[in-house]
């Protein structure tokens, strides 16, 4: 792959994946340190690469937030939303508190439930492609969605 490609492509999806790892990691800031990780190892083996970008470049990145994870004990949950889930208008209350209710109910679930939920209903990306990047087996990951929305109820008054 040229760097003028993995530059284009990387464009392309950057947006997706930071929210993404912002909706695991629950801070934007640790968010991007692991997005600046997880380009850097793509970058590097871009020479090797063939197939689905996005999906491979989510997979790094999601191997990233795991080694994290194993790295540095889990931070006490904080009270700031990752600015992506942010509301700038005071107008929307109401949404911002619907968002910081779906965020700390995230931070609650198992990290392959979290994982699941973020991928399918926040970026959109089909189970089999999810079980790609996960690296588990379709019938897993619906499992892990199954089980995630039901923890979510459980967590999110409605």
């Amino acid at each position: 792959m040229t760097r003028e490609r993995f530059i284009s492509e990387v464009r392309a999806c950057q947006g997706r994946l930071r929210r993404f790892l912002a909706s695991l990691c629950g801070d934007a800031a640790l968010a991007d340190d692991i997005a600046q990780e997880a380009l850097v190892r793509a970058y590097v083996c871009s020479d090797n690469f063939s197939g689905n970008f996005k999906a491979w470049l989510f997979r790094i990145a999601y191997n990233c937030f795991i080694d994290n994870l194993r790295r540095v004990p889990a931070p006490a949950a904080t009270l700031d939303a990752p600015e992506a889930l942010r509301v700038a208008d005071p107008a929307a209350s109401d949404a911002a508190f619907r968002h910081e209710e779906l965020r700390r109910a995230l931070s609650l679930l198992p990290e392959k439930e979290r994982t699941a939920i973020a991928l399918h209903y926040f970026e959109d990306l089909p189970v089999k492609e999810i079980a790609s990047i996960m690296q588990i087996p379709v019938g897993t990951v619906k499992y892990h969605l199954s089980v995630g929305r039901d923890h979510l109820k459980q967590h999110i008054r409605i």
